[in-house]
């Protein structure tokens, strides 16, 4: 079950369950749509993979399976991510 994160880990960006520009990893680390495209640049700062986008819980889901309250904020230092994604940037999340 997914954790449905409720904010951006750069941003802090409100990201709720049926929340359209809500990015995720294999890892469910979770950014917003704008970190992952204009900053990002598809590469998760925490493990190397791809995103893919979130999908939306039914709201009839969310009685049963609440979505996760826990903010997860891990701002990006930009010399760290540069160092980063000049090791990943260009190789295919597959190929990490």
């Amino acid at each position: 079950m997914l954790e449905l994160r409720p904010s951006c880990e750069h941003c802090e960006k409100a990201l709720p369950p049926d929340a359209e520009d809500a990015m995720i990893c294999s890892f469910e680390c979770t950014f917003c749509a704008n970190c992952v495209n204009e900053l990002l640049d598809n590469v998760c700062p925490n493990c190397g993979g791809g995103f893919a986008s979130r999908p939306v819980r039914p709201k009839s889901g969310l009685e049963k399976y609440p979505a996760s309250q826990k903010k997860i904020s891990k701002p990006i230092p930009a010399a760290q991510w540069k160092a980063f994604h000049d090791r990943y940037g260009k190789i295919h999340p597959k190929n990490r």
